[in-house]
């Protein structure tokens, strides 16, 4: 593979973001709403917002690499195939094996791996191009050690299916390849991608849930699968980006999800907290009635100290 941030007419307030593992912002229902931990989160989607914001850097360079939609030679192309389906054949049987049984066949109705070693199978064939084989040491490598793990990796791969929907009308455009004839995996589940990716989204978000410490595992996983990728395709890179492309991207997960996450992180790859953990909001009025107001939960607070800060939006 994101932080929220709070605003709201020039009103805001001072709040401290302390460590523990301090719920996310819930709405209710009254004009002067107090946030409470029992109540309906204020969105669902913390956790692929986290996912897309951390992966931005990866996904870049993945792009970079890959430049799909530039004009190429049939034999690069035929590269990168080999390279997709080298991926996901070492990829896809352990994803299935991690998940557990409830999803076993949510996950087999999607796999895509079929579509890579049909279209190499097609390029080899009909157009004579015999890509070089390539080997996907570091998928065989990822940690999937717990569901959000598994559903972090799974994001990579599902959020670029939609990509399809561009690359493929390029493809065939370019290279006179379609569904069927070299470009099977680009198409994809054709009509039923955008659905599928809707699907994935939904299914993430529940999954992980609310939990910082899981959004945090799924970030890490993410970026561990991208930096396998970039790994594999590296030799595509252009000479003047084939060392950078090398490189280590430096962890840019949300400051305050590393704070709830806690000390015990295992993580080798976890990135170190920022010094100062706190934001400070300038004041300019007290809430007057009928602003809404977020009661947001603290940790580690002096023993019989309130443990909840008032916010203005």
């Amino acid at each position: 593979m994101h932080a929220s941030a709070v605003a709201a007419s020039g009103m805001t307030s001072r709040s401290s973001i302390a460590s523990g593992a301090g719920g996310p912002l819930r709405s209710g229902s009254s004009p002067a709403s107090i946030v409470r931990r029992d109540e309906r989160p204020l969105s669902s989607d913390t956790a692929l917002t986290q996912l897309r914001l951390t992966t931005r850097a990866e996904h870049d360079r993945m792009e970079s690499i890959l430049r799909l939609t530039e004009p190429m030679p049939l034999e690069r192309y035929g590269a990168i195939l080999c390279g997709l389906d080298a991926f996901l054949r070492a990829w896809e049987p352990r994803i299935q094996a991690a998940l557990p049984e409830r999803l076993q066949g949510w996950f087999r109705s999607r796999r895509r791996g079929g579509f890579t070693s049909a279209d190499v199978e097609w390029l080899r064939a009909v157009e004579g191009i015999d890509p070089v084989p390539m080997a996907a040491h570091l998928a065989a490598k990822l940690a999937l050690g717990d569901l959000a793990e598994v559903l972090g990796s799974l994001y990579v791969i599902e959020s670029a299916a939609p990509g399809g929907r561009v690359i493929a009308p390029h493809l065939k455009r370019t290279l006179g390849l379609d569904q069927g004839r070299g470009a099977s995996y680009f198409h994809g589940f054709g009509g039923e991608t955008g659905v599928m990716w809707n699907n994935f989204r939904v299914l993430a978000s529940l999954e992980i849930g609310e939990s910082s410490r899981s959004t945090v595992r799924a970030c890490n996983s993410a970026k561990r699968t991208f930096a396998a990728l970039i790994d594999l395709f590296a030799p595509l890179a252009p000479a003047t980006e084939a060392t950078a492309m090398r490189q280590e991207i430096p962890q840019q997960i949300a400051p305050a999800l590393l704070v709830a996450f806690g000390d015990d992180d295992p993580e080798s790859t976890r990135p170190m907290p920022l010094d100062d953990m706190h934001v400070d909001l300038e004041v300019d009025d007290e809430p007057v009635e009928g602003d809404t107001v977020l009661e947001l939960p603290l940790e580690d607070l002096d023993e019989g100290g309130d443990d909840t800060v008032r916010m203005q939006l």
